[in-house]
């Protein structure tokens, strides 16, 4: 059986057409995986997928992230989900572990940038959807780093940024109390290389709003290229932008493109289930920086 997609932008997203029996049989696994590479991000339509059938797809494509991790400020376990299902929403009774967290999900991300190895993939399917807005926006970094001009490039490929919670998390609530602020700024951070050397060969730009600083550049140019980097990542000719329907199964690469939950209305029910995939390569810095390095 041939693998049978079409493309929905030139450069990002990919709706994959195929049926739920064939999805869940598995045969096609390494194709889907090969497609979800190269596009960043594959949509497929009307599957209707119950928790147990999303645990099935997300093992035929890679490693199921289980288990819990524990939180800075107090040392108590966020549990990642039943049996690696998280409910996400921003009610704290459907999701008490993360809800307070998950209006950053409104800015530009991607996930484990705390982590030495980030997750390699996310699976999303809803389960009820907002009355207003909530699509979702996806952002290939892989495409907005081929793109930039090669002194650019070289010039990246030597840098490194801390990621923090609190960057994070600010912007999306300029008026959190120094509570809300400090148990952020308890979590750890973590230093990555700009520029991520693919085990393919491939390179992406490692951007997320959580990106604090570049390490050794004067704070004020620190910021300006930070947020250069990221308007230039998200123009339209590199983002998809997914508008949902109840029975959708998204699927992106969380190690080359970012990802946005889009404003939805106030005390919204909605909530999608999520399957995460665990990481198979350290963001690795480009040759030439590991050679000045050495």
């Amino acid at each position: 059986m041939t693998l049978s997609s079409v493309r929905l932008t030139p450069r990002i997203g990919s709706e994959l057409k195929i049926t739920k029996a064939d999805l869940l049989g598995g045969s096609m696994a390494t194709d889907i995986r090969a497609l979800l590479v190269a596009r960043g991000a594959v949509v497929i339509r009307d599957l209707h997928l119950d928790d147990e059938e999303l645990r099935t797809v997300a093992r035929s494509l890679g490693d199921l992230r289980l288990g819990s991790a524990k939180r800075a400020s107090d040392g108590k376990l966020l549990n990642e989900g039943d049996g690696g299902v998280l409910k996400v929403s921003l009610d704290p009774k459907v999701n008490p572990d993360y809800a307070r967290f998950l209006f950053g999900n409104h800015l530009w991300h991607m996930d484990g940038t705390y982590e030495a190895v980030p997750p390699f993939a996310t699976l999303f399917t809803p389960f009820r959807l907002s009355v207003e807005g909530g699509d979702t926006m996806f952002a290939s970094t892989y495409a907005a780093y081929e793109d930039l001009p090669a002194d650019e490039q070289r010039q990246l490929d030597g840098l490194r940024v801390v990621h923090t919670m609190q960057a994070a998390l600010f912007p999306a609530k300029r008026d959190c109390t120094p509570e809300e602020f400090a148990v952020w700024s308890s979590y750890p951070q973590r230093s990555h290389p700009l520029v991520w050397q693919h085990k393919s060969g491939r390179k992406s730009l490692v951007l997320s709003t959580s990106g604090a600083w570049i390490e050794g550049m004067h704070a004020a140019q620190s910021h300006d290229l930070l947020q250069r980097l990221m308007v230039h990542a998200t123009q339209d000719k590199y983002t998809y932008r997914h508008q949902w329907r109840l029975g959708d199964l998204a699927i992106w690469d969380n190690t080359g493109v970012m990802h946005r939950a889009m404003p939805f209305e106030p005390g919204s029910q909605r909530e999608f289930h999520r399957c995460t995939l665990n990481g198979e390569e350290a963001i690795t810095a480009p040759k030439r920086e590991l050679a000045e390095a050495s």
